[in-house]
């Protein structure tokens, strides 16, 4: 269970419903996931938070699969396991098959291992990946 608990649209206040409906908007959805609803006792945070992510994820050079996958890679080295739900389930609808899944599983797992063995072995880093 959240620490406050989940703040629903109808108990919340006007600025946090703003949110939501922006939200619920952009995402083309009825539903507001529990994270929004967990953030919304602090509605400052809601916002800032909502409208960061909005505009990171939205349309760049990266696509949307991309970006999901991004996000879903550092959810799994962070070991958020809200965050890998709800990315998982993002990537999927972005396009993210069973395969990618694995194959990006892979990639973190390694990285993950050779950052540590890098890190833990204080390796000097080349000049040449320097320039």
């Amino acid at each position: 269970m959240a620490t406050l608990g989940l703040l629903e649209y109808e108990a919340a206040r006007s600025e946090v419903r703003k949110v939501y409906d922006d939200i619920m908007a952009t995402r083309q959805t009825d539903y507001i996931n529990n994270f929004w609803k967990a953030l919304a006792h602090d509605p400052v945070t809601l916002k800032r938070t909502w409208e960061s992510l909005k505009q990171v994820m939205s349309a760049g050079c990266l696509d949307a699969l991309t970006k999901e996958l991004i996000y879903l890679a550092v959810s799994v080295t962070n070991q958020c396991p809200y965050c890998i739900a709800s990315h998982t389930a993002a990537a999927r609808k972005a396009g993210m098959t069973n395969a990618m899944l694995v194959e990006l599983m892979s990639v973190v797992g390694m990285a993950n291992e050779t950052n540590r063995l890098a890190s833990g072995y204080q390796v000097e880093i080349d000049e040449r990946f320097r320039t």
